[in-house]
C-alpha cells in the first residue's frame, strides 16, 4: 500500500498547480451558487405565487388556503392565487404540484388525505408524499363530524348503526371523494361498528352537503369547519364528532365514543408544502411567514370562528408529523379494509 506522503511527493509541479486551480474553481462555483440562492431568497417572492388546493371551493382545505393566501398577498405585495384542482381524493392536485418548478412559486396544501392516507390507500400513487415534497408547516387540525339531513330519521349515531345493521349495504353515505379523509373515516367507523354502508363519492363538500341536506343521501363525515355553519343553521344535523372529548366549537354534539365506540378518533390536518428541491432559504422564509400568519390575533380569531385549531411549527416538526401520520393511517386503512386501485 502506497503511503499518502509518498504519493504526494510524486505529484509534479504542474499537477499541483492544476489541482490548486481546479480546487479554486470548484470553491468559486459553490460560493457563487450559495450567493445566488441567498439573493433569490431575499428577493422572493418577485412574482405571483400559486397555492394548489386538491378540493373544491368551500372545503376546509380551500377555506384555510384562501385565508393564508390573503395574508401572504397583504404582507408581501405579490398576488397569491388559489388554484383548485379537485378529484381522486386529492391525487390530481397533489400530482400536479409535484411536477411544478421547485422555486417556491407553486405550493400545495399538505392535507391528511393526500399526504397521510393516500400512501396506504392507493395501490399506485403518482407521487411520493415524503420524497416528492418539502414540508413547510402544519396549519390546522380539523376533526371529522358525522352529519345527516334535517329531515332524516336519524337523530343519533346509534340509530344510524341500527338502520345499517337492519339493511346491510343499503344505507348510502357521501364523501369528498374516494380516498378522502371523510371516506376513510366512514370506512373506519363502519369497521368499528360492524356495519356495511354504500359509498357515494363526490368532488367536494358543496356537492356532498347538498345531497345530504336534501335527504337524497342519509349521512356523511366531513371536517368541522365545513359542517359547523350548516349544523348551527339547521341545514345539517350533527350526530357525532370523531374526537375523544367534545369540541368547544360544537359543545352540544356528542362524541362517537359516547355512542358506544370508545377511543374512536379521526382528526384531519391541513398544512402546506412545496415541491422537493425547493431552496432551503425559500422554505425557511415560507415557514416563517406561516408561523407569523397563524400567530396574528385577527387570524386566531378568524380560525376560531371557522372551528380550526391552529398548529404552527417548524419544517422539521411537520416532516416528522407527516411520517407519523402515514404510519397511523396505514394501520387504519389495513384495519378498515379500504383500498383504491
Amino acid at each position: 500500500m502506497v503511503k499518502f506522503d509518498a504519493s504526494i511527493e510524486r505529484i509534479t509541479r504542474s499537477d499541483k498547480e492544476g489541482y490548486v486551480i481546479r480546487t479554486w474553481q470548484i470553491c468559486a462555483v459553490l460560493a457563487a451558487a450559495s450567493c445566488a440562492a441567498g439573493v433569490a431568497a431575499q428577493e422572493f417572492p418577485a412574482r405571483p405565487i400559486r397555492i394548489v388546493v386538491q378540493f373544491t371551493p368551500g372545503t376546509s382545505t380551500d377555506i384555510m388556503a384562501r385565508l393564508i393566501a390573503q395574508k401572504m398577498t397583504s404582507h408581501w405585495g405579490q398576488q397569491v392565487i388559489v388554484d383548485n384542482r379537485p378529484g381522486a381524493g386529492g391525487v390530481i392536485g397533489t400530482a400536479l404540484a409535484k411536477n411544478a418548478s421547485p422555486d417556491g412559486y407553486t405550493l400545495v396544501m399538505a392535507v391528511s388525505s393526500a399526504f397521510g392516507i393516500n400512501p396506504s390507500l392507493y395501490a399506485k400513487l403518482p407521487y411520493d408524499a415524503i420524497k416528492d415534497f418539502a414540508p413547510i408547516s402544519n396549519l390546522g387540525l380539523t376533526p371529522q363530524t358525522l352529519v345527516t339531513g334535517p329531515s332524516s330519521a336519524f337523530r343519533t349515531t346509534k340509530e344510524l348503526v341500527a338502520a345499517a345493521k337492519g339493511k346491510p349495504g343499503e344505507v348510502n353515505f357521501a364523501s369528498l371523494g374516494a380516498g378522502s379523509t371523510s371516506h376513510l373515516t366512514m370506512a373506519m367507523f363502519s369497521a368499528t361498528a360492524g356495519i356495511k354502508l354504500n359509498h357515494v363519492p363526490f368532488k367536494g363538500s358543496g356537492e356532498a352537503h347538498a345531497q345530504v341536506m336534501a335527504g337524497r343521501i342519509p349521512v356523511m363525515f366531513d371536517a368541522i369547519p365545513a359542517t359547523r355553519p350548516h349544523i348551527l343553521s339547521g341545514k345539517l344535523r350533527g350526530l357525532g364528532i370523531a374526537t375523544t372529548k367534545r369540541s368547544p366549537f360544537l359543545p352540544d354534539l356528542p362524541t362517537i365514543a359516547e355512542a358506544g365506540y370508545p377511543g374512536f378518533e379521526a382528526v384531519g390536518w391541513i398544512g402546506i408544502a412545496a415541491p422537493a428541491k425547493t431552496p432551503t432559504a425559500i422554505l425557511d422564509k415560507l415557514n416563517a411567514e406561516m408561523v407569523r400568519i397563524l400567530n396574528e390575533p385577527d387570524v386566531k380569531e378568524r380560525l376560531a370562528a371557522l372551528a380550526f385549531t391552529p398548529v404552527p411549527g417548524s419544517r422539521a416538526e411537520f416532516a416528522a408529523f407527516i411520517e407519523s401520520e402515514i404510519a397511523k393511517w396505514g394501520k387504519a386503512v389495513a384495519a378498515s379494509g379500504a383500498r383504491v386501485d
